[in-house]
């Protein structure tokens, strides 16, 4: 348990964020399968991503690695084994690229991943022509020289599976068209950030409404400046908010595909001063009491656990939707929410795809985070707030950031 620090003041703190998880594990991958050596800046280290970098390197490729700077140096691909652990960037991203390598690569990760949905990327790549053994971890696949072509999926899951395939199709023989036909795929933002970094490596990618298809060619090695990760400066900047305080984020890119972009207007909406000026972001929050808000969160769902935790302290009703697929993630981040928020004495009501939030007067207690970094984040933001809040695991949040209870303190008491 870790005993959550409760604000007694304003905060006013400088918060520096490391690296994007998403824009890292992208730029791996794209710098295995390169023509030549990549270079990494501002990597983020944390579980996920190195677990990325466990899984290249078991493939194959050679990784130089001092601190957030990552020489990659492409290799010939081999079979071999490949630990997930809870990262849905692995687990999807991964083996498309599996199926390019010579031999056999068995997959496996953590007891909670083993019931994350897995057919839509592995039925894929059977549609392709690839040997695979298995419907969810642990899986197998059997590699070799995947001709590629055009091939449909219902993304309606993930856009991870959308990107996993891009992201290795220009090394496909034919290339790779990708069709989703299902209802609506969430979190496309992340969709247009591979395009971009496909595009950026030299790859050629045509898209179209609701197809994306990628030329076959090489995949160039280039230098990968990666920004923060703007959704883990999310529970920070939420701080601010909730305390009347001022945080600054440095480095805030003007120009992003992050879906974490998206939550400077969302602060806006519930009454925050937000300015962007010379790279540094800097909320400010309200005298008065934040306003409940109406969102379809559909294409930024990661933002979900933050934002529901800002509306159990607002004034005003909230209802989040868009986001059914959030039961699909590291847990079923609906279900945790809504329990979390009702066992403080708050109202939490699940919707078929959301949430809706009622604010009640908070109580302490525990906290349990589900082994997911962004329940335990929320339950961070709640307990400046609500005294005597005991997070359970907060470890957890090492998946993506490591050091949060640190710099979560250093704020707090700061």
């Amino acid at each position: 348990m870790w005993a959550a620090p409760t604000a007694s003041h304003p905060i006013v703190w400088t918060q520096r964020i490391p690296g994007s998880k998403s824009m890292t594990n992208r730029a791996l991958i794209l710098a295995a399968l390169a023509d030549g050596p990549s270079t990494l800046l501002g990597a983020l280290r944390s579980r996920d991503t190195d677990l990325m970098m466990s899984a290249l390197q078991n493939l194959g490729a050679e990784l130089d690695i001092d601190g957030s700077t990552i020489h990659v140096h492409p290799r010939p691909l081999h079979g071999g084994d490949v630990d997930c652990g809870l990262a849905g960037t692995v687990m999807r991203f991964v083996p498309p690229v599996a199926a390019l390598a010579k031999g056999n690569t068995h997959f496996d990760g953590d007891a909670q991943a083993r019931v994350r949905p897995m057919d839509t990327i592995l039925n894929a790549l059977r549609d392709l022509g690839v040997t695979v053994i298995g419907e969810r971890l642990p899986f197998s696949i059997s590699g070799g020289q995947p001709a590629g072509g055009v091939v449909t999926i219902d993304a309606s899951a993930s856009s991870q599976f959308v990107s996993g395939l891009l992201l290795a199709g220009a090394r496909y023989t034919d290339g790779l068209c990708v069709r989703h036909e299902g209802r609506r795929i969430p979190s496309t933002p992340h969709i247009d950030m591979t395009v971009e970094m496909l595009r950026a490596a030299g790859v050629t990618v045509r898209t179209g409404d609701a197809e994306w298809s990628v030329s076959p060619g090489p995949i160039h090695g280039r230098t990968w400046q990666i920004e923060p990760d703007l959704s883990n400066a999310t529970p920070f900047l939420a701080a601010a908010a909730v305390t009347g305080g001022t945080v600054r984020i440095p480095d805030w890119p003007s120009r992003t595909t992050q879906p974490g972009d998206a939550f400077r207007g969302i602060l806006e909406q519930m009454g925050c001063s937000v300015t962007l000026s010379n790279g540094t972001l800097t909320v400010t929050g309200p005298d008065n009491p934040l306003q409940g808000v109406t969102l379809d969160l559909g294409d930024i769902g990661e933002l979900t656990p933050t934002i529901a935790a800002l509306a159990a302290l607002a004034e005003g009703d909230s209802r989040l939707t868009g986001i059914a697929h959030l039961r699909g993630h590291e847990t079923d981040r609906l279900a945790a929410l809504a329990r979390e928020i009702n066992n403080l004495g708050g109202s939490c009501i699940e919707l078929p795809d959301g949430l809706h939030i009622s604010p009640r007067p908070l109580r302490g207690g525990i906290w349990c985070s589900y082994a997911d970094h962004r329940i335990a984040t929320a339950g961070a933001i709640l307990g400046l707030r609500v005294p005597g809040m005991q997070i359970e695991n907060v470890e957890t949040t090492d998946k993506t950031l490591p050091g949060f209870a640190q710099m979560w303190g250093d704020m707090a008491n700061g």
